[in-house]
């Protein structure tokens, strides 16, 4: 048995040429163990991979806390001063924190306090608590700050209804024990018979408060689950006022005679046969029977009962909030997700959960997924996913067919999947989900740039070798050749990595909403480019020295020689008139400068989510029941579309109020089918919102804004608008300020792409005044504050006790029926019991007056302000803005003491602008020190980084050519592509300059080097854009987001190819006139410094090449 004798480099000369030089050696002296190693790194990165948390987009939401408190008796102006002020007041001072904004509105305040974005979010609610706890002393009586759930903007991962299987009973079978009878009531599992719709619709919020919500809360990664809909099942005792009136009784007397007749006690133990018994004394109310037969008062020996003065039924608490479902009363439960957790796994896990929960629910009533996010995260990861496997794919084929050996092509090409297994390590110890923006900017053909050219180089030294040798190497020959086929690139790989690593630093400096949008995918990107440049100098080199053992043929493939033979001319004549083609390079970058100008721009393309959310706008003044009729009516309307799958809604303000609107708004979910389903698949969302619109103008009194689930939510957390555009008017004078913005909208209404143009509602707000009249009331021997009880337990109610079944509790509540409530004769009429027991109506204590009220008060730091907002449709948010800047500027007055500022995602846009402005200019100041640290000098460094503006030009004809705005995700592309275009010009000088190294003559040594690079430089702008192409041309779900980074990316390496291979010949025709002679020996040893090598490499380097 023989074996072949190995010859490695001598260990003297890997300690001469520095750290890469020995892990070189390492690789390929140890290459089975480098392999081995990388499986298991592999291995881990696929174990990381299936850990990672994986979302639509990345959670943009800044750290806030929300604080709601309820003051029902307090209009919005009293709630701005008693409530929201003491507590703004409150939190000023805390650390990190940024602002404070707030909504006052009739008996409520929500102030949200903004932190700075390294603030961590269980911090910031640890101090707003500290803070709270001494403010609460000062707030009027019952007002209680709480703070809302720890969730975000992505927080709502599940939305489900809770309704009846057969609403009012169509369809259902009719007459059994439970369920639907033939006079329309429904018996419940406990035999309560609902007859009334108040007391049906409190039947399904019982459901949901006490048999579904408990059960969904419990699944892990779950904040709170948050009720809308329905009502609050209360036992509400109505008195009549002329039976109260007839004998003698007040409101106090009724609630009295309640809590005296519902109380449980306890009366120790008692002993009977050596038995202890345990004496239980329980009078508690059972339900409405018990409730009737409440003894109040005696008279001449007759019990007067509560039954007798007053009408016990089932029904509901005066809510705030309702819900439907395609024209029907349902409620709605959304699942909150806690901060931080997966929602793809939470929402998944809430869907099951709330399968088992169906089990349990009484017959007739279902519970239904309406909403779950899983299924947006599951389409944009599917188009991230279809991109990357075609862009890899195509990445192997450009590699197989430009190096014309499968060997090679399946080495570089498993640099691929590694290094992103090898990335989703780092991506989980940093807390980077997956995301659209995190994976969907990965292009695997930048990622494998350096090792195309250590392959390439690796596969031509290889087969010159066999060529030479006349024979098969043998394995020492191999390793000797492949370890300096590696070192001979070393420099263009190191350099041109480390500068491609670089350009995506800039969107590390991001901050705010900016940065928790576009940091994911530069860390990404980072990593997998990371976990490339290692595999490039161990994995690949070892591979080759394992693989490449074959004949491997010194004739380049047929594209090769094609292109050669053609450039080979083209390139001469560039070099011989080098000023005609630097001059065309200078002019297409002129042409492409005054391009960018018309491009407009944006800050991100908004996100297809697949469904809309329709805003419906009403007079302030509308209640919580029109406004339920009135949006009963748009649903119906919307479910006649053919592209709508179900509509639900919300109306008014929720159990959690993390969405605090008012009852005169509705929020319309319109779940569209899938698009293969439409009649007309081509037809596009824009189209069929349009024809929405037009539809709903009939239906009178609602005012319409279109957006979407996620983009709403993550516009209103942020901006405090659930717009695009959000123009903030800041002053002092509410009247004055809504003057302003009435001016401001007409102005932006004029605007061409303006849509949903709208003022924020100040006032509308009637309020009916109770002026009690003091004089009198001190005459009858009452008190004011005897009066006002009564007329607050008689409008609002006052709960009297509860009424427990099994672990339910429900309130008693004594409360005026409706029909009185409503009618001011009767209010007027209502009875003030007096000492003698007399009594005396309402009107001869107080009058009555309706008067304009506020409909809310917004401040942000403290200042009050008025919103105007606006959708941008079919134009880009920012010359739209311009445009209106420029009209509001023109033609409106903003009254004394007040500013405006342009809100919403246009102020996104001019903070990533203006930090863009700042570190891109210093990124590329560091790209070129990197090139002059690689080339030895200023000019052939400058020369070079000649590359970047053209290839910024390619991207601006790019973009402008298909129709899209500057944006964000362009930048990036824009970032992606310098990196590259530099790469491929450092190949090439670099192979110049070492001819000119051995004496060649100028001309011919930039040939020459132009032609032996022509392979790398197409391939890795081949391998580069190609795997961009599926991304450009991509239409699934996310498909809008990426599409301006990889047209960029594509178009621009269009142009900084051709900059590379006849501008960069031309530039250096003109630069490089020194030969290797006529250098001083400081540079020549820098330069040998500077490549790297030892001696003997040297000589072998010279006689080969």
């Amino acid at each position: 048995m023989t074996t072949d004798h190995v010859s490695t480099p001598s260990s003297e000369g890997s300690q001469r040429h520095g750290l890469i030089g020995m892990v070189l050696d390492v690789a390929v002296r140890f290459r089975w163990a480098i392999i081995i190693l990388t499986v298991f790194a592999a291995i881990y990165g696929a174990f990381n991979l299936l850990r990672l948390p994986i979302d639509a987009v990345p959670d943009i939401t800044n750290t806030q806390v929300q604080i709601n408190t309820s003051a029902p008796a307090l209009s919005p102006s009293q709630v701005e001063t008693q409530v929201t002020f003491p507590i703004e007041t409150g939190l000023a001072g805390i650390e990190g924190l940024e602002m404070t904004r707030s909504i006052s509105r009739n008996g409520f305040s929500q102030v949200t306090a903004i932190f700075e974005g390294g603030a961590a979010l269980y911090f910031a609610r640890q101090q707003v608590n500290e803070r709270l706890a001494p403010i609460g002393a000062s707030l009027p009586e019952g007002a209680e700050p709480t703070m809302g759930p720890i969730s975000t903007g992505l927080g709502e991962v599940l939305m489900y209804t809770i309704e009846y299987e057969h609403p009012g009973g169509k369809g259902a079978t009719t007459g059994g024990r439970t369920g639907w009878q033939s006079d329309g009531s429904f018996i419940t599992e406990r035999g309560d018979r609902l007859e009334s719709e108040v007391a049906k619709a409190a039947y399904l919020r019982t459901v949901q408060d006490w048999v579904v919500a408990p059960l969904m809360r419990s699944v892990n990664g779950v904040a709170g689950v948050d009720s809308i809909g329905g009502f609050e099942k209360q036992f509400l005792v109505q008195p009549d006022p002329a039976r109260l009136t007839g004998y003698g009784l007040s409101f106090d007397s009724l609630i009295d005679a309640l809590e005296a007749a519902n109380l449980a006690a306890g009366a120790n133990f008692v002993s009977r046969a050596d038995e202890a018994l345990l004496v239980r004394v329980d009078a508690r109310l059972g339900g409405i029977a018990d409730i009737e037969q409440a003894v109040i008062a005696t008279r001449e020996g007759v019990p007067i009962r509560i039954g007798d003065v007053a009408d016990v039924e089932i029904g509901g608490d005066l809510r705030t909030g309702a819900a439907s479902l395609n024209g029907e009363e349902a409620v709605v439960g959304t699942v909150l997700m806690r901060s931080g957790e997966n929602s793809r796994t939470v929402s998944a896990e809430a869907a099951e959960r709330l399968d088992e929960v169906r089990a349990s629910l009484p017959a007739g009533v279902e519970a239904e997924i309406v909403y779950n996010r899983s299924s947006l995260v599951d389409a944009t990861i599917a188009t991230v996913e279809r991109n990357l496997l075609e862009g890899a794919l195509l990445v192997i084929a450009v590699l197989f067919l430009m190096l014309g050996n499968i060997r090679a092509a399946i080495i570089t090409a498993l640099v691929i999947p590694v290094s992103m297994l090898m990335a989703a390590v780092g991506m989980n110890r940093l807390g980077v989900s997956g995301n659209l923006m995190s994976l969907g900017a990965l292009d695997f053909g930048l990622i494998v740039d350096g090792a195309v050219i250590i392959v390439e180089n690796s596969v031509a030294r290889l087969a010159a070798r066999q060529h030479r040798e006349g024979r098969l190497l043998t394995l020492g020959e191999r390793l000797t050749e492949t370890r300096l086929a590696a070192q001979e690139m070393i420099k263009p790989t190191v350099y041109g990595q480390a500068i491609i690593f670089l350009v995506f630093a800039p969107l590390l400096t991001f901050t705010g909403i900016e940065g928790k949008t576009f940091s994911p995918m530069a860390i990404t990107m980072m990593l997998a480019l990371a976990s490339a440049f290692v595999l490039s100098l161990t994995f690949v080199p070892a591979m080759i020295a394992v693989l490449l053992n074959k004949k491997l043929t010194e004739k380049e493939v047929k594209p090769i020689r094609w292109s050669k033979e053609r450039y080979g001319p083209a390139v001469r004549k560039a070099i011989a008139r080098p000023w005609p083609v630097i001059g065309t390079g200078v002019g297409i970058f002129a042409v492409a400068a005054v391009t960018f100008g018309f491009l407009g721009s944006e800050f991100t393309p908004q996100l297809d989510e697949r469904d809309l959310l329709v805003q419906s706008i009403r007079i302030p003044s509308t209640p919580i029941e029109r406004s339920v009729e009135m949006q009963r009516r748009l649903e119906d309307r919307l479910v006649r579309f053919p592209e709508v799958e179900l509509v639900f809604s919300k109306t008014g303000t929720a159990e959690v109020a993390s969405d605090p609107m008012p009852p005169n708004i509705s929020d319309a979910f319109v779940m569209l089918r899938p698009r293969d389903e439409w009649p007309d698949p081509s037809k596009n969302k824009e189209e069929l919102i349009s024809e929405i619109e037009e539809d709903l103008e009939g239906l009178i009194g609602n005012l319409y804004e279109f957006t979407q689930p996620i983009e709403m939510r993550f516009n209103e957390l942020i901006a405090g608008s659930r717009s695009d555009l959000a123009v903030k008017i800041y002053g002092n004078d509410l009247a004055q300020l809504t003057t302003a913005a009435d001016d401001v909208a007409d102005v932006m209404r004029d605007v061409e792409g303006a849509a949903d143009v709208r003022v924020q509602q100040v006032s509308g707000f009637p309020t009916l005044d109770i002026a009690f009249d003091r004089p009198t009331i001190a005459r009858y021997g009452l008190t004011v504050e005897e009066v006002a009880q009564s007329v607050a337990i008689a409008l609002g109610g006052r709960p009297a006790g509860l009424v427990f079944e099994g672990d339910r509790r429900f309130d008693v509540v004594v409360r005026l029926q409706d029909a009185t409530r409503n009618d001011f004769d009767q209010l007027g009429a209502l009875p003030i019991v007096l000492e003698n027991g007399v009594t005396v109506p309402l009107r001869t204590l107080a009058d009555f007056q309706v008067v304009d009220g506020l409909a809310e008060v917004r401040r942000e730091q403290g200042r009050r302000l008025v919103i105007v907002s606006a959708n941008v449709r079919e134009r880009d948010l920012g010359s739209f803005v311009e445009e209106a800047q420029a009209g509001v500027a023109a033609q409106v007055d903003l009254p004394p003491a007040s500013f405006i500022e342009w809100g919403g995602q246009y102020q996104n846009l001019q903070e990533a602008q203006a930090r863009l402005a700042i570190v891109v200019p210093v990124c590329f100041a560091l790209v070129l020190l990197l090139l002059f640290m690689a080339l030895g000098g200023w000019v052939p460094a400058l020369a070079v980084f000649s590359a970047i503006p053209m290839a910024l030009a390619g991207g601006v004809f790019a973009l402008a050519l298909r129709g899209m705005p500057f944006s964000v995700s362009a930048a990036v592309g824009f970032i992606a592509l310098s990196g590259v275009a530099v790469l491929n010009g450092l190949v090439m000088m670099t192979a110049i300059r070492q001819r000119l190294e051995k004496g060649m003559p100028l001309d011919e040594a930039i040939a020459d080097g132009a032609l032996a690079r022509l392979r790398p430089v197409l391939m890795t702008a081949l391998v580069a854009s190609l795997g961009f192409v599926p991304m450009a041309i991509a239409t699934g779900t996310g498909a809008e987001v990426q599409r301006p980074l990889a047209t960029v990316v594509i178009g621009g390496l269009i142009t900084a190819t051709a900059l590379t291979l006849f501008v960069l010949p031309a530039i250096a025709r003109l630069v490089l006139h020194r030969s290797d002679d006529e250098r001083s020996w400081r540079e020549k040893w820098w330069d040998r410094l500077r490549r790297n090598v030892t001696r003997e490499e040297r000589r072998e380097l010279k006689d080969v090449t």
